[in-house]
């Protein structure tokens, strides 16, 4: 199972990058798309919505099943991957670069509390 070191990770097996601009970039771990198999459809959160941490922000389809992705901090989001719409599969090919779901801008800076890579191999 891949975990990248340089990412933060939630329980609920979201992925977190902090980009340098402070904004931080959200997708499904490697673990979760294995367990969802062949991504189908991914419903992308609106941008400017403002989302809670812990509340659902987007869903992802798989042949297998359906799951919500929740933010992992509160903030705005401020751009979603478009190329999730003419290919979901990214989602499995590449979870941690061409798969990213959202962008969001934080309330506030959250993202050290945030499980690191070797907490997060611990859950999996």
């Amino acid at each position: 199972m891949n975990i990248p070191k340089n990412l933060r990770y939630t329980a609920s097996h979201e992925w977190v990058r902090e980009e340098t601009d402070g904004t931080l970039t959200v997708g499904i771990t490697d673990h979760a798309q294995c367990l969802l198999g062949d991504v189908v459809f991914v419903e992308l959160p609106p941008l400017k919505k403002h989302i809670e941490a812990g509340k659902e922000a987007s869903v992802v389809e798989s042949v297998k099943a359906a799951a919500d992705v929740y933010s992992p901090v509160s903030g705005e989001v401020i751009a979603t991957n478009p190329a999730l719409n003419d290919n979901p599969a990214l989602i499995n090919t590449s979870p941690y670069q061409e798969g990213w779901i959202f962008q969001i801008r934080p309330e506030n800076n959250t993202v050290n509390a945030l499980m690191d890579a070797d907490a997060y191999a611990a859950t999996t």
